[in-house]
């Protein structure tokens, strides 16, 4: 028994997944081992096996540097910020940004102690110095943080040159990237504005 309370209590973690659900997840797991539980645990052994966090945009992916950033066909000169893989692969779902990413790794939050220096900020100064970009677009969430963290990185990229783009208001405030429809996300890249 107390293998199966540990793995409530981990699927417990899982967002979405309160104490109920992670019990009747995991009952449902228990009922097919040979066709859900067994390949399961080994799909979760093999990704984290292979996973990797991308050096140039801090993505995830199974190689380093990430597929986005060595695919020939991407424009070398955009890079949209975002604050989590999460956004990152709630844009790439529209199909509408031809360019490369920088992932931070979340947001400044004086409420968590989450400064600067606990996000991928210096690394992308540096990136925007070091390979011409020439626009960098901001996609941090509409809350309070995310946009103290556009504000804070404008400021950082100001003495760079580089144009700064933020998403037209067509994402909700207090709205997340990764729970919006591919159309207002594909409306808000299009209509972005200079700050």
């Amino acid at each position: 028994m107390q293998e199966i309370e540990r793995l409530i209590q981990l699927l417990a973690r899982l967002p979405g997944l309160g104490p109920r659900s992670a019990r009747r997840a995991a009952l449902h797991l228990i009922k097919k081992p040979d066709t859900l539980m067994e390949p399961l645990a080994r799909a979760i052994g093999d990704a984290a096996a292979a996973i990797r966090t991308c050096s140039s945009c801090g993505s995830i992916d199974t190689t380093d540097p990430c597929s986005i950033c060595t695919n020939p066909e991407r424009d070398k000169s955009q890079l949209c910020i975002v604050e989590e893989v999460a956004d990152l692969w709630a844009i790439e779902r529209t199909g509408s940004f031809p360019g490369c990413y920088h992932v931070l790794g979340g947001r400044l939050s004086a409420l968590d102690g989450i400064g600067p220096e606990d996000l991928n900020i210096a690394s992308l100064v540096a990136r925007v110095s070091a390979e011409g970009i020439k626009e960098v677009i901001l996609a941090t969430n509409l809350t309070v943080d995310g946009q103290t963290t556009a504000h804070y990185i404008t400021e950082r990229l100001e003495p760079t040159g580089v144009d700064v783009t933020r998403l037209a208001h067509g994402v909700p405030v207090g709205g997340e990237l990764d729970y919006l429809d591919d159309g207002t996300l594909t409306a808000a890249l299009r209509a972005r504005r200079s700050l």
